[in-house]
């Protein structure tokens, strides 16, 4: 995805289940509708929105997770 594209999350595959369950818990699961907001540089994290809100993964947490752009 590039900064201000958005999509519908397919799958999560991979990750940590603490992890996967507290981004269930803002709502990021499958199905859910987010939109890239920005990315740090320096392979620094990921800034996404998802339900109004805004939140930062790493990278590699991010890369598990798969999106259909729209």
């Amino acid at each position: 995805m590039h900064p201000g594209s958005a999509g519908s999350i397919h799958t999560i595959k991979g990750m940590n289940p603490v992890l996967r369950r507290r981004l269930e818990d803002l709502g990021i699961m499958e199905g859910a509708q987010v939109r890239l907001k920005g990315m740090g540089p320096f392979h620094g994290p990921v800034t996404l929105e998802c339900n109004g809100q805004l939140f930062a993964i790493r990278r590699r947490e991010a890369s598990l997770i798969e999106v259909k752009v729209s």
